[in-house]
């Protein structure tokens, strides 16, 4: 019965199979942030910004 509880083949298997879904879904609303208009917008003046160095 020891051995029973004792034993957890498997587990890595299942912490990687979370791991890689959270990091998946991570990636997914890290990409859809970014790609939104105002990020795009706010990004693109703030390279404006340093590239018009005209003063």
């Amino acid at each position: 019965m020891t051995l029973l509880v004792a034993e957890d083949d498997g587990m890595s298997t299942a912490e990687y199979a979370i791991g890689t879904i959270a990091a998946a879904a991570f990636g997914a609303v890290l990409y859809a942030v970014v790609t939104g208009d105002s990020i795009v917008t706010a990004l693109t003046d703030i390279i404006d910004r340093a590239l018009n160095t005209a003063v």
